[in-house]
């Protein structure tokens, strides 16, 4: 196994759980996932920290999460939550449900490190229900023009120690060209490095 097969198998997972533990992430879980409602499809699941936010609105959780390390972290709380909770071992590009059959989709700083957000938000789109809601918070591109040149400059190299993690992506602007309209957006710093911490927060729907 090489240096990078090595840090990316079995220490990148811990680094994600950990930073995914953060104040500010616990406070941003707080405010959207319990908007959740019905079958829920969660993409990036990651360790599941997402799932004690959940409320019994929730009929079942479909836990999309490549990483194995990552979903064996998640089982225990998946054990103890009041709903049923499958775990899907695919990346967000693969999506295999019917068309119309979710509620809701969940994204959690994930569209940043999925390697073709276009062809995954589509997929998102088509197993979202005419009614179905978009749930979001992600980090991304700052609208200060000086931050998000620095933003461009680093991202090769934050992508390789961040697991394919991107700082200059726009998120509203993915989600809406992926055919969904925005109901609401909330834009600002959080607390960190502002070259990581601009956050998108928002409720989108099929447009």
């Amino acid at each position: 196994m090489s240096l990078r097969e090595h840090y990316d198998r079995h220490i990148l997972p811990h680094l994600i759980d950990v930073a995914m533990r953060a104040p500010m992430a616990t406070r941003e879980r707080e405010q959207l996932i319990p908007l959740a409602r019905g079958r829920v499809l969660e993409i990036g699941a990651g360790s599941g920290l997402n799932i004690a936010h959940y409320t019994s609105d929730v009929s079942a959780l479909l836990a999309l999460e490549p990483n194995e390390k990552l979903r064996r972290k998640a089982a225990p709380k998946a054990a103890a939550a009041p709903f049923e909770v499958e775990f899907i071992a695919l990346n967000g590009e693969d999506l295999a449900l019917d068309e119309h059959s979710i509620d809701t989709i969940v994204t959690t700083w994930t569209l940043c490190s999925i390697a073709d957000p276009n062809k995954a938000l589509q997929a998102m789109r088509r197993v979202l229900k005419p009614d179905g809601q978009l749930l979001f918070v992600e980090h991304g591109r700052a609208p200060d023009a000086r931050l998000a040149r620095w933003q461009d400059r680093l991202n090769p190299a934050w992508s390789c120690i961040g697991g394919g993690c991107n700082l200059n992506r726009g998120p509203d602007t993915l989600i809406k060209d992926a055919g969904f309209v925005l109901e609401s957006l909330e834009e600002g710093y959080l607390e960190g490095p502002k070259l990581l911490t601009y956050h998108y927060k928002g409720v989108a729907r099929r447009a």
